[in-house]
Order: C-alpha cells, then sequence, then structure tokens
C-alpha cells in the first residue's frame, strides 16, 4: 500500500523569474522567424514564447489586412496572466498595410500592455542608429507591396532612392530563396549613392548573409528579423549579443561593452 503524505515540513519555495519574456508573434506559414530568434537571442537572458496567427497566401495587400482582427487574441494567449517585456508581431508586409499603430491598439486590445514591436518601425530606428538616411531597399514581393514599403519608409524621413521588388507572391517561396540568390539580388538592389540597404521579410533569411553582403557593397545592411532582434534587445535592456550578426548588431553590442566600464 502506498503512504500518501502532504508537503514536507519546510515551506515551499518559488524562483522569481530572472529572464526577460518576448511574445513573438509570427505567421502560420512562416518558416523563418522562429529559427532567427531563437538562434540570435541566444545567450542574451531573453526567452521567446511564440504564437502563429492564421494567414493565406498570396502576400496581398488584402491578405496582409486580414490579420489585423486576429493579433488581439494571438497576444491574449502568450502566458496568460503572466508579464512580458515586449511583443514582437513579426510581419513586415502586414505592418506597413495595417500600419504600426493600429497593430499595436490590436494587441494592446487582447489586454496586454507591453512595448509592441514591428519590423518596419524597428527597421526605421536601426537605420538611424547607422546614421542612415539615403537607402536602397529590397523586397521579395510583388510591385504593390513593395511600393507600399518604400513609401512607409519615404514617410518616416528615409529616402529611398532604389526599390527592388522579386515578385515572389508565396511566404514559404521566400523563405526557401537560396543564400546565393538573396547576395546577388542584393548586390543589384544597392545603388551608388545608397548609404545603406534595407532587406525586408521576415520570411527571408537575410539575416544568415548579413556580413558577406555588408562586405560585399561596402555598407551596413539591415535586414527585418536582424532589426527585429535589435529592438527586442533594446526593449528588454540588453545590450550584448553572444551572435553578432551585421554592423547594427556589432555597434550594439559594443556599446554594451562599453557600458560596463
Amino acid at each position: 500500500m502506498i503512504e500518501t503524505i502532504g508537503s514536507p515540513g519546510a515551506p515551499l519555495r518559488f524562483d522569481a523569474s530572472d529572464q526577460a519574456r518576448l511574445g513573438l508573434i509570427v505567421l502560420s506559414t512562416d518558416l523563418t522567424s522562429e529559427r532567427d530568434y531563437a538562434r540570435h537571442l541566444a545567450g542574451t537572458g531573453i526567452a521567446i514564447f511564440v504564437n502563429r496567427i492564421a494567414f493565406a497566401n498570396p502576400v496581398t495587400p488584402e491578405n496582409l489586412r486580414a490579420m489585423q482582427p486576429l493579433l488581439g487574441r494571438a497576444a491574449e494567449r502568450i502566458l496568460p496572466g503572466e508579464t512580458l517585456d515586449a511583443i514582437a508581431f513579426s510581419c513586415t508586409s502586414a505592418s506597413v498595410l495595417i500600419g504600426d499603430e493600429a497593430v499595436e491598439a490590436a494587441i494592446h486590445a487582447g489586454g496586454r500592455a507591453s512595448p509592441v514591436i514591428t519590423p518596419p518601425r524597428a527597421a526605421i530606428g536601426a537605420l538611424e542608429a547607422l546614421g542612415a538616411r539615403q537607402i536602397s531597399m529590397l523586397t521579395p514581393y510583388g510591385a504593390s507591396v513593395g511600393r507600399a514599403m518604400a513609401a512607409y519608409f519615404e514617410r518616416h524621413g528615409c529616402l529611398v532612392d532604389r526599390l527592388t521588388a522579386l515578385d515572389i507572391a508565396d511566404d514559404g517561396a521566400m523563405a526557401r530563396l537560396s543564400h546565393a540568390s538573396l547576395v546577388d539580388a542584393a548586390c543589384r538592389a544597392v545603388s551608388p549613392q545608397a548609404e545603406a540597404l534595407f532587406i525586408s521579410c521576415t520570411a527571408l533569411r537575410a539575416v544568415d548573409v548579413v556580413d558577406v553582403i555588408e562586405q560585399a557593397i561596402g555598407r551596413p545592411v539591415v535586414t527585418s528579423n536582424q532589426a527585429g532582434f535589435w529592438a527586442v534587445m533594446k526593449a528588454c535592456g540588453v545590450l550584448e549579443a553572444p551572435l553578432a550578426v551585421g554592423r547594427l548588431m556589432r555597434d550594439l553590442t559594443a556599446q554594451g561593452t562599453d557600458g560596463k566600464g
């Protein structure tokens, strides 16, 4: 017969969380964002908790805007009742088409008060940190979404001197675009006058080849996911990344190292 006993004599103790917490909302079709965030935030002390939001290809303005009413519920289902230090919505084109403020309002309507990070707003901050105003832009989208992206950056103070749209309609195909094709497209996309290159879309595996592209074009490169976890680290007060790709992340890590005195 098994003897059943209650709790031990000493009172039970529970540890408080010693990690910052990121709520990450990704598309149901996304093959890249979770991998990138997990890899590049590893060792930073930021824990990632993910939920997915329904999305149906192709990547059109109508399908991107259709995610807006789903954002609040997606955020609400990430650790209900627990505090999140930041929430990131990992879709650049949807954030542009819906609007950063509308994305933020939809997430907050789900009962979360955490700071909201979107890739385009993070990219604007990253370009400002790099001192780059005149930029070239590489996107995998069709022309209509690509033009909306360029217009967004123009409204936020950038001069987009060249827009390259690869006209890929499926974000699964975007995620499978080869590294060699990305490097080649990036080198062709940048103008001689551009101070930096922005590579849009969280589906692209562009963060893998940031250093290769920077070396080839001799200028900083900002990608959607790279800007996203750069902004997440700043929001969480973390300034050191063991894996610091591109000038953007190396500059941030240098700030953190210098701050140690």
